[in-house]
């Protein structure tokens, strides 16, 4: 092949029509995600970007919405504990998850009912 995929860029994750603040405050607020603007050419587009070391997530309005109960972004956590704290702390529930050996692994809806995966590896399962 002459070309190589390098990394991730973004996750977009779907949204209903005018939910933009529960945006901002879920992934905001309670996760702890950084804003960034989105170009003059998507803004009327709606939805709103955030990011998290080298990348982004995007929210993106889709009129007729349904959530991803199943499709999942999976995201890697330094202290899961800490995290599964302050979910608890602000009433956001989660399902624990323990069929992945040597990890510890929640689930968590975002306001829209997109799951999404949280993790913290423990013991990596090929290592001795």
């Amino acid at each position: 092949m002459t070309f190589t995929l390098t990394h991730i860029d973004h996750i977009q994750l779907a949204a209903p029509p005018n939910s933009e603040s529960e945006a901002r405050h879920f992934f905001g607020s309670v996760l702890g995600l950084t804003e960034v603007e989105k170009p003059e050419s998507l803004k009327k587009r709606g939805g709103v970007w955030f990011e998290f070391g080298s990348y982004q997530l995007h929210i993106g309005v889709e009129p007729a919405f349904s959530p991803a109960k199943k499709a999942h972004p999976g995201f890697f956590v330094k202290n899961l504990t800490a995290l599964k704290q302050h979910l608890t702390n602000l009433n956001v529930s989660f399902i624990e998850d323990k069929n992945l050996p040597g990890t510890e692994r929640i689930y968590v809806d975002d306001p829209f009912g997109n799951r999404m995966e949280f993790l913290e590896r423990k013991k990596f399962p090929f290592s001795s």
